[in-house]
């Protein structure tokens, strides 16, 4: 009976590992150029830029799972008449990420230029995402980086507004946390919860 039972336990140990080797190898077929499947090691200072820069690595792995493996369903889900779709949502942050990016990039927001916004499918507008949150977080993480430069500029034809860094935290990094969330909700309304194992606090996907 024991020779039986550790037979049994051994045959599952086996059978999960190759699970887990299967989720891997579809991962790396899929997503191996897309950031934030798991959150990065942390930047090496407790300084205002480090701190900025683990912000928004928490914002990508959040926005990651809340985004990864949506249906059409899910992407015309809205909880009301008045709310966003979760593509509009997902559009919505994409803007956010590069308007986080152009301020550590110290460029200007262009607006009113004239010319349509690309329109980009479900699958490139999640990776130009988490790559526009990497590279902010990137740029923020290189010795000397100095977040007391880096402003927010909105520029409309000859008229520039300027803001402190100050907005482009409470602004656009906190909302897109925000609107992560809201994905969160929609795709569990809509029956497709976030995969099991993640865990927020260590930044990492458990099997």
């Amino acid at each position: 009976m024991k020779s039986l039972i550790a037979v049994l336990v051994f045959s599952l140990l086996i059978f999960s590992n190759i699970m887990a080797q299967d989720e891997v190898k579809e991962m790396s077929k899929e997503e191996m150029d897309i950031p934030y499947y798991e959150i990065p090691d942390a930047p090496k200072n407790y300084d205002a830029a480090g701190v900025t820069a683990r912000m928004i690595d928490g914002l990508g792995f959040r926005f990651y799972w809340a985004s990864k493996d949506l249906t059409e369903r899910d992407l015309r889900y809205k909880a009301s008449e008045t709310s966003r779709t979760a593509l509009e949502t997902m559009e919505h942050v994409h803007g956010l990420s590069k308007t986080i990016l152009n301020g550590i990039s110290q460029k200007p927001n262009v607006r009113g230029g004239g010319g349509s916004e690309e329109e980009l499918d479900y699958k490139e507008l999640r990776k130009r995402t988490l790559e526009n949150l990497k590279a902010a977080s990137d740029i923020l993480r290189k010795e000397g980086a100095n977040v007391e430069d880096m402003k927010v500029v909105f520029q409309r034809g000859e008229q520039t507004s300027e803001f402190p860094f100050w907005n482009l935290v409470n602004g656009p990094i906190e909302d897109a946390i925000w609107h992560a969330g809201q994905l969160v909700y929609n795709r569990r309304a809509s029956g497709n919860p976030l995969a099991s194992g993640l865990s927020v606090f260590s930044g990492k996907k458990k099997n």
